[in-house]
């Protein structure tokens, strides 16, 4: 059995298959071109394949052909949905919709099929089931958990062993280089939409009015003052305002404006921070300033939290299969979040990172995962899928 060769072989397919996807991205729970791709990707392997009821969601249970005392199972996992991004990479294959697979789902979802062909090839050295996991849904819509409620841990019969997923980048980190850490991996996501609630007027006289954009001016400042004042430096919180909504010409003050932001944490504890601090702030200035707010605050995903023996085991996978230096561990974990999080709330595994920039680009330089032109090389595909199955098989021979 060798793998890396198999899966090196699959090349010229991988990138066809991958390059379908990015041309026509959708985002959200409903991805119905995508999901018919990813069966006709799976078609004629002996998998048991389910479709999800509530969302377009594939679930495929590949059952192992080798002799075992034990039959654990093993979840593999890749997101499907893209950004409502417009592209402007100027790619051969770019997508022309108005959306963009800007993360590099697509380059998830072509590894995943790619271990399926390998796991189904190599099935008599399976000595456990493999569930792989083809999820919608995860930019912010909460596929994941929408999954786990269809019961996708227990898709072969029996609950699931060990999670596994994987998530390339597209800078800073070189092309190739797989990377996780025992522990936090990324951190936790917090949805916060504010709506200040004023008296409308003529912009020359404020006094006779109640200025709802000065007020949305002053929380927004506020908030990022209370991230440096009311949370321990060692255990860090981010306040980013992405929206800023509010009046219609120059010189009318409105009724009403507002603002959106994703706010990120590592830990419990800062999250039960948060849940205080944050409407303490902005109600504070509200009465500063005469005005109403309403605040809608609320946990989107955990921390990704990884267990420390399925990383030790990962890592020993990667190494064993492409070398001691195809891995590397940070000191510390990423500000992204992820709601494969909810999965390794129900079982151990582990999240791992892949580099991914174009290797003939500065992985220093390059635009990051989300921006519209942000590009993912090919090159990584066949050991993507590679690591994957690896992972599935040696799980299945070990006890953790």
């Amino acid at each position: 059995m060798n793998l890396l060769e198999d899966a090196r072989a699959m090349r010229e397919t991988l990138v066809e298959f991958r390059h379908d996807l990015h041309r026509e991205p959708e985002t959200g729970l409903h991805v119905p071109r995508t999901q018919e791709k990813v069966l006709e990707g799976l078609q004629g392997l002996p998998l048991e394949i389910t479709t999800g009821s509530s969302t377009t969601s594939v679930t495929a249970v590949l059952r192992g052909g080798a002799k075992a005392e034990q039959f654990p199972t093993i979840l593999l996992r890749a997101d499907m949905d893209a950004l409502p991004v417009a592209e402007q990479t100027g790619l051969e294959f770019a997508s022309r919709n108005g959306s963009m697979h800007a993360c590099g789902h697509d380059m998830h979802t072509t590894a995943l099929v790619g271990a399926a062909r390998l796991l189904a090839h190599h099935r008599d050295h399976l000595a456990g089931d493999v569930v792989f996991m083809f999820q919608p849904g995860e930019e912010g819509w909460n596929g994941a958990r929408v999954m786990l409620e269809e019961g996708v841990l227990e898709a072969s019969g029996r609950r699931a062993d060990s999670a596994y997923a994987m998530h390339v980048m597209s800078n800073r980190v070189p092309t190739g280089l797989f990377v996780s850490r025992k522990g936090t991996i990324m951190s936790a996501s917090h949805h916060l939409d504010v709506t200040v609630v004023g008296q409308g007027g003529h912009g020359s006289a404020p006094d006779t009015a109640r200025d709802p954009i000065v007020a949305t001016a002053e929380m927004i400042i506020s908030l990022q003052t209370a991230v440096t004042r009311e949370f321990d430096i060692f255990d860090p919180v981010v306040v980013t305002v992405g929206v800023i909504r509010g009046g219609v010409a120059r010189n009318v003050i409105p009724d009403t404006a507002g603002f959106s932001a994703t706010v990120r944490c590592f830990t419990p504890a800062a999250a039960a921070r948060l849940e205080t601090v944050i409407p303490r702030v902005l109600k504070g200035v509200a009465l500063a300033r005469g005005v109403e707010v309403d605040i809608d605050f609320h946990n989107e995903y955990p921390p990704t939290i990884n267990n420390a023996a399925e990383v030790e085991f990962g890592s020993q996978v990667i190494r064993e299969l492409l070398g001691e230096e195809r891995y590397f561990e940070p000191d510390r974990p990423s500000n992204g979040s992820e709601d494969f999080s909810q999965v390794l709330e129900e079982i151990p595994g582990a999240f791992f990172g892949l580099g991914a920039c174009p290797p003939d680009l500065d992985a220093d330089a390059v635009p990051q995962n989300h921006s519209p032109r942000a590009m993912f090389s090919d090159h990584v595909l066949p050991e993507a899928a590679a690591v994957y199955a690896a992972l599935a098989i040696e799980r299945a021979r070990v006890t953790l």
